[in-house]
């Protein structure tokens, strides 16, 4: 394993680092035993703690299910030396940062970041939490309440639903049978009941439980490590130290009883998957050779001759995934996840046969050498070369693996597998045996056949026991199908050389420019890694012509998807992904990983659009799985549905779900053989290229789409005609107006209502963005405080900023069981007039210290080229072309006096705001639908009703286009 030494204080095992990495790392062990990673990033802009704590749901007290996530929403309140309510956040949040926390099983995580001049504060604020938490009597029920808001919102969500089934059937007396999140049953009213008192327990399980020594934190600073040590030695030494263990939970959670089910499962969500589990040895176990991830590798895979391929060939599956899950030390799962279409649902038999067939192969075949080459060989180049990404998340990666690994693989942990071992590849092999097996089927076709209701989803299921003759006899009766093992992967890619530019743009500069298409050009000078990223946004005025045309263009882009597959797949394995999506007008490829192959497969998807024929048997599989989204739609959460409402009257050329779902049920194959020459009749390409690529190499590229697709004797695509050029254009709501739109959620299960109140305030312009980006800032943590904290409406609450194709606007938005869309809208009204009790009353101090968080968050550097690329690929696709935005609105912030903040909240924002132009969208849950007729009375003039949104959108006038037709000028 290559790999970069990197020295440590204590004079241990040297930590493991990749060889592009710079900063600096060091292990330290506290006197109270608490194990530190220090990191030292001279680059940063941000710096990050986490802190993860040995001791999760599985601790929970019997009777007390979700105590330990409870205690992870209270730690974060407050402490004894920092008393304010949530004054970490607040702190944070004020001061360019996030924070949260979470919990799992076996651990519970804290985490914040922050710009990095308050970084001290904020640690020492940190450190309190583990010191001497308040744990406040008076916070008990809000926060008991925010639980159980996080748990209603999650009482739909089938991955939950399945995941809280899998626990059910297990040992009674295994940690994983419990339920962990808790609700209010279960933190409220039967502790109540029995007389226990729920703050006292809590204390408790903290007392027993939180400990120094099986604490373990991760410090991300600017500073060097020895100025960073002197900090952490100083803040957290106090944190007492009681010698617990870390709890293991040995024994495996499934008896015999437990394996050999087949389970059917109803879920919320239109589709049929079925997941095939076994209990495995943990891979961590032998994590530097990767047995699970072999296995992982050659059962998901997807190219030709794969089970994946041929379960596509006879149209039984859409999607694929196999690897561990609930990774353990003690106990672990092999599961292979397979949605099927609505044939694959009477076939499941023949797929589980042909699963087991294919694992049979794998087994009769050995462990092979080259594939497992191949496979560390991949590992070896993502780990080596990749991107930074957030202070934060990179401490909670770390933080959280801290006791699983030896010190020196704490940054590599398992993602390099270097150690040929057959024995452990074969032993996890041999576990996969239909002796072993856990099937869950899910269905909406089992609706009515189900005999048993999981408890606390209310999920109903049935289970059936089988034998492994039973299996046996699948695997025989299976279809006779080519399966075999992948070929060697020519997309591996072997040369890493950064190229040598010349010219140091900052800029993307446009590089080439004809009657076909655009070319941007960044070379990277930054991050210098052997990485490219590539953007063609085909602009096809047809494409949103109508519902039927985005319905068929949506069908076209997933067909495209689905002929690649067995191709491309190899490269996305090799760290070369590719991406086809709709875009606003027309569709949109990405190409984004090494740069060493990426033109051959760039060629090869340029092939398959030029070539491409309508398939009417995946035609029919698309159509179906399309129509399913489609579907799925009304399962949407609440908050979703309203910004879906709100995106509806804002966009033009936008279409309800409802109208493409009518208009899919009547097309076939034959409509998108006509329709898809027609598309690329007429096209337009936006082209982005940035990274380690030559500008001759991004020319070359883009000349090779025009050649293939323009100018051909025959061509498929022609140049748009100048009135052809397609803008997004937003709607303008009227000056002073406030709208409503009240509508019933889509989902009459869902007990969830929501409200988006969104204010539209101007378009694209530096000291106007400024004032509404400095009032978010101001405003974000005052909001969630009085909306979630106080008032208690909802675990989703926020407030944000909305960009509409360049027109910026405020929303707030609330999803909650508690309360009606209506009454809600009246405390977000509440909340406007504190909220100017808040800037009238703002000391300069404090204005300036708002202003300079905001300038510190803007000159927030990239962390890598994604990053980077996205916000310029961005400022292309508005057709603002503001690269040097950051620098210009930094500069207009530096002017900005607080008298101009005032006079812009009094104009547009405020309750009565002149120029104030709102909309309330509320969507009523099951819980609150009755009131929704006495909603609408009270909607008053001048205030307008409005009942049809996309008529509503048409009546409007429209924003002018900021990209305009500068498109034309070529």
């Amino acid at each position: 394993m290559m790999a970069t030494p990197t020295a440590t204080a204590d004079g241990g095992d040297e930590i493991l680092k990749a060889r592009t990495d710079t900063r600096e790392y060091r292990r330290i062990v506290l006197k109270n035993s608490l194990e530190v990673l220090l990191i030292s990033d001279p680059d940063t802009d941000k710096c990050a703690a986490s802190m993860n704590v040995s001791v999760g749901s599985f601790s929970d007290p019997e009777g007390l299910e979700g105590l330990a996530h409870f205690l992870e929403h209270m730690l974060f309140y407050s402490s004894e030396k920092f008393p304010e309510e949530n004054g970490l956040f607040k702190y944070v949040i004020e001061h360019g940062g996030s924070s949260n926390a979470y919990t799992t099983t076996e651990d519970t995580n804290y985490h914040f970041d922050i710009n990095t001049d308050c970084f001290d504060e904020a640690l020492d604020r940190f450190a309190q939490f583990f010191i001497k938490p308040l744990m406040s009597a008076d916070a008990t029920m809000r926060e008991i309440k925010a639980v159980d808001s996080e748990h209603q919102k999650n009482l739909l969500s089938d991955s939950r639903r399945l995941r809280q089934v899998q626990r059910l059937l297990s040992r009674t007396d295994h940690p994983y049978h419990k339920f962990a999140s808790g609700n209010l049953d279960t933190l409220h009213v039967q502790p109540e009941a029995k007389g226990v008192d729920i703050r006292s327990e809590l204390i408790k399980f903290y007392d027993e439980h939180y400990s120094a020594n099986i604490m373990r934190l991760v410090v991300y600073a600017k500073e060097n490590l020895d100025k960073t040590q002197g900090l952490v030695e100083e803040l957290f030494q106090e944190i007492r130290n009681t010698d617990k263990g870390i709890p293991r939970f040995p024994g495996q959670p499934c008896t015999l009883d437990h394996l050999q089910i087949l389970v059917k499962i109803v879920p919320i969500r239109q589709g049929h998957e079925l997941i095939v589990s076994w209990p495995v040895t943990p891979s961590i176990l032998h994590y530097e050779e990767g047995p699970c991830k072999y296995i992982g590798r050659l059962i998901g895979h997807e190219g030709e001759g794969s089970l994946f391929h041929a379960l596509k060939i006879l149209g039984w599956a859409t999607r694929l995934h196999a690897g561990e899950a609930w990774l353990s030390i003690e106990y672990s799962f092999f599961n292979v996840s397979i949605t099927l279409t609505d044939s694959g649902h009477e076939h499941m038999q023949d797929i589980v046969g042909l699963l087991f067939r294919h694992i049979n192969l794998i087994q009769q075949s050995g462990v092979s050498q080259w594939i497992f080459d191949e496979l560390s060989a991949i590992c070896e180049a993502e780990f080596h070369y990749q991107a930074k990404i957030h202070p934060m998340s990179y401490a909670i990666r770390i933080s959280s693996n801290m006791t699983i690994y030896p010190t020196k693989h704490w940054l590599v942990k398992s993602s390099l597998p270097w150690k040929f071992n057959p024995a452990s590849v074969e032993k996890v092999l041999d576990e996969l045996s239909p002796n072993n097996v856990r099937i869950f089927w899910k269905s909406n076709k089992f609706e009515g056949e189900t005999d048993k209701v999981e408890p606390w989803y209310n999920t109903p299921y049935s289970l059936e026991k089988m034998t492994k003759f039973t299996i046996q006899e699948w695997v025989q009766s299976a279809p006779d199908v080519n399966l075999q093992l992948p070929t060697p992967n020519i997309y591996i890619p072997t040369d890493f050389s950064l190229k040598d530019v010349k010219d140091k743009d900052i800029f993307p500069v446009l590089l080439r420019k004809t009657s076909f298409s655009r070319l941007w050009y960044k070379p990277d000078t930054k991050f210098f890694r052997p990485k490219a990223y590539v953007k063609m946004d085909f602009n096809c005025p047809l494409a949103v012509s109508s519902p039927d045309a985005a319905v068929l263009s949506n069908i076209f882009v997933s067909l495209l998807e689905d002929y690649l597959n067995e191709y491309a797949y190899y490269a996305h394995v090799a760290g070369l992904r590719y991406g086809l999506s709709l875009s606003k007008n027309g569709f949109e490829l990405s190409l984004v990983g090494f740069n060493h192959k990426m033109s051959i497969l760039l060629e090869a998807i340029i092939r398959k659009i030029a070539k491409f024929q309508v398939k009417p048997d995946r035609f029919s599989v698309i159509k179906e799985t399309v129509t399913k989204a489609y579907k799925n739609y009304k399962f949407r959460q609440p908050y979703e549905q309203a910004m879906s409402y709100c995106s509806m009257v804002l966009q033009d050329n936008s279409w309800p779900w409802t109208e493409k779902l009518d208009a899919l049920s009547c097309l076939e194959a034959e409509d998108l053989a006509n329709f898809v020459p027609m598309l690329l009749s007429r096209t337009f390409v936006e082209c982005y290229i940035a990274g380690n690529v030559e500008k001759s190499e991004a020319e070359s590229m883009v000349k090779h789409m025009e050649d293939v697709l323009f100018n051909d004797p025959k061509p498929i695509c022609r140049p748009l005609y100048p009135s052809q050029f397609l803008t997004s254009r937003v709607a303008e709501l009227g000056t002073g107006m406030k709208y409503f739109y009240h509508q019933e959620g889509s989902n009459p299960s869902d007990e969830n209502s929501a409200l988006v109140h969104y204010i539209q305030i101007h378009q694209d312009e530096f000291s106007m963005n400024i004032k509404l980006q400095l009032f978010k800032l101001v405003s974000k943590q005052a909001t969630f405080h009085q909306l979630r904290t106080v008032e208690q409406l909802g675990y989703i609450t926020s407030l944000s900023q909305r960009n509409d194709s360049g027109v910026y606007g405020l929303q707030f938005y609330v999803q909650s069981s508690v309360k009606g869309p209506g009454h809600i809208d009246s405390r977000v009204e509440s909340l406007l007039k504190d909220l100017e009790s808040k800037l009238y009353m703002m000391s300069d101090e404090e204005f300036k210290s708002n202003v300079t968080a905001l300038i510190d968050m803007k000159l927030e550097k990239a962390k890598n080229l994604n990053e980077e690329s996205r916000f310029y690929w961005g400022e292309i696709q508005k057709g603002t072309l503001k690269f040097n935005r950051k620098d210009a609105e930094v500069a207009a912030l530096r002017e900005l006096k607080k008298e101009e903040l005032i006079d812009f909240f009094d104009g547009y924002i405020k309750v009565d705001a002149p120029k104030k132009k709102s909309w309330s969208i509320c969507v009523y849950g099951n819980q609150h639908v009755n009131e929704m007729a006495s909603d609408k009375d009270k909607v008053v003039s001048p205030s307008i009703k409005v009942e049809d949104i996309v008529g509503f959108r048409n009546s409007q006038p429209l924003y002018g286009s900021l990209s305009g037709c500068g498109q034309l000028k070529l």
